[in-house]
């Protein structure tokens, strides 16, 4: 059986990637994970493969090793604090402006998308 490691996966929408020691790329999908295990990007898996209606897709997967999620360059309590003080404030200057019936432009809109999903991924480790 072959191995490899989890290049991409999307628990939202059940499926992902793995890519394969012999550089192979696979399609991943959730029901053929084992009931109860998660994976990540960098799960070291072994698997069969089929050949799929769009190409080859893992069949019997196994986990072999799930890599530790460290603590990053995870921010204080306190720089997360001020963070999230001008957060609400930005947040407030929007909603005076949606009450308003103006939503802000694209590219503020994807800004603050991205600052929000920032916030949110250090309070997810």
């Amino acid at each position: 059986m072959p191995n490899g490691k989890v290049r991409f996966y999307d628990e939202a929408k059940g499926f992902g990637f793995i890519q394969g020691e012999d550089g192979e790329q696979v399609y991943l999908h959730a029901s053929v994970l084992p009931e109860g295990q998660e994976v990540q990007p960098g799960t070291r898996v072994e698997y069969s493969v089929a050949d799929g209606r769009r190409g080859p897709q893992a069949l019997s997967v196994r986990i072999l090793d799930t890599p530790k999620l460290a603590k990053r360059s995870r921010k204080s309590a306190d720089e997360m604090a001020v963070i999230i003080e001008d957060l609400v404030k930005l947040l407030d200057g929007l909603g005076g402006r949606l009450k308003n019936g103006q939503y802000p432009e694209r590219a503020q809109s994807r800004q603050l998308a991205s600052m929000l999903r920032a916030v949110a991924d250090d309070f997810d480790v």
